[in-house]
């Protein structure tokens, strides 16, 4: 393979700018508003009378149209987005920058965020906002938030507040990006005050913040009777719900317009107009995706704890060093088990074997069907991927063999974590 010379890596250190207001009118006026148009949004404010910017905000991730669901339901203020270099790639370093973005990678540790965002809050004025699920809900409920949200609130010393988005998931499911026009909700609510977040313990702040993220995607869309029509609202299905309810078998899932079947036992479900699913012939094991999808969990989660789990694949292995490309560095290998992750390939020439322990990976962004709109990438066209991050460099590995494995591997990847803490509590 021919060696990349030197590949410049980002860096995270520069300080953000203060969003700029005339793009911000623009974008607000003409990209904001028209994307809403089509679609009812109400804005909640709870306990937010006299709240002002700067304030800390955590919103829930659900789609792109989050964003402009975000800047509606803040304004008049503007705010600095934490936005993971992946994103930064998509509009570009310089527009970001320009719009006020403060640049991460996924699941690793960053010292420069804290200062990046206290800087924000302290020299521009505007609001600092975090997406602290760190990628798309994948079935339209609360994803994992690290431990170190109350530590952030009572680092930054200003109000908190939760964006509790609805809508946003059952209209572009991440395994079905097609937009429908589904009526959106959002609630702006103040988790803690200024003072609070210096006397309210880090583990309150985050017990307030994890109640405040609880939601259901699909119980908001059947109580409110909004139907989603979309004759191919099925496919993709299978990516989440990768293990049938009936025979038990794993990875045999498969998913056409409003059908989902189990290619081993034969046994299909449809999906109804509102997200509701009903097996075509016996029992339905589980009516509401949620419940599938949480029961999947517990099966991988026993897995990990009874120590059975193990996932080893080929993987296509592309890096993101950058926000300019992704450098394409051919085949390795990815291998999980209870312990830990491994990933061994070739980039830049060298030979590459990185390890994540269990303590050091808490969750794993992962992504269907990447890029959605390919003629941005042309030739990195990816499929399904796994993005794992180092402080230098983020890998985004494409399994060759197996198929549907995504699901699983975040799941596994959260469940090591828990199991890898319990240990270290124990002193084991």
């Amino acid at each position: 393979m021919k060696k990349v010379k030197k590949v410049k890596k980002y860096d995270f250190s520069r300080k953000p700018r203060k969003a700029c207001r005339p793009l911000m009118w623009f974008l607000k006026a003409f990209v904001v508003k028209p994307k809403l148009m089509r679609r009812k949004l109400t804005v909640n404010k709870i306990g937010m009378e006299g709240i002002k910017a700067p304030y800390l905000l955590f919103a829930t991730h659900a789609s792109m149209i989050d964003f402009y669901v975000m800047y509606t339901a803040c304004k008049p203020y503007n705010a600095n987005n934490v936005v993971a270099i992946d994103a930064i790639r998509d509009v570009g370093d310089f527009l970001m920058r320009l719009a006020g973005s403060i640049p991460k990678r996924k699941f690793i540790k960053d010292f420069h965020l804290i200062r990046n965002m206290r800087y924000s809050a302290q020299h521009h004025g505007d609001i600092v906002c975090v997406y602290p699920e760190a990628r798309y809900t994948l079935d339209g409920c609360e994803s994992f938030l690290p431990d170190s949200l109350g530590k952030m609130c009572r680092l930054m010393g200003i109000p908190v507040v939760v964006l509790r988005m609805y809508g946003n998931f059952v209209m572009s499911p991440q395994w079905n990006k097609k937009e429908q026009n589904i009526p959106l909700r959002a609630d702006l609510e103040l988790i803690a005050t200024a003072e609070e977040t210096k006397t309210v313990s880090p583990d309150e702040l985050n017990a307030r913040i994890r109640k405040a993220f609880k939601r259901d995607d699909y119980a908001y869309q059947k109580e409110n009777g909004y139907e989603n029509k979309y004759k191919k609202r099925a496919e993709g299905l299978h990516s989440i719900l990768y293990q049938c309810p009936h025979c038990k078998k794993e990875f045999q899932m498969y998913s056409k317009g409003t059908r989902l079947w189990c290619e081993a036992c034969g046994k299909a479900w449809q999906m109804g107009t509102l997200g509701d699913l009903k097996a075509e012939s016996g029992e339905t094991e589980f009516s509401h995706i949620p419940d599938w999808f949480k029961w999947e969990r517990e099966n991988v989660r026993k897995e990990v704890r009874e120590g059975t789990y193990h996932f080893e694949d080929e993987v296509t292995v592309h890096t993101l060093p950058n926000a300019k490309r992704f450098y394409d560095q051919g085949k390795g290998r990815l291998v999980q088990t209870c312990e830990g992750t491994r990933l061994t390939c070739t980039a830049y020439g060298e030979e590459k074997d990185i390890f994540w322990a269990g303590t050091e990976l808490e969750s794993a962004h992962v992504e269907y069907d990447y890029p959605y709109r390919k003629i941005k990438y042309h030739k990195n066209i990816f499929g399904d991927c796994v993005d794992l991050s180092t402080p230098e460099d983020s890998y985004w590995l494409h399994p060759v063999n197996k198929r549907d494995q995504l699901t699983k591997i975040s799941f596994a990847t959260e469940e090591i974590y828990f199991l890898a803490l319990e240990k270290v509590g124990k002193g084991e």
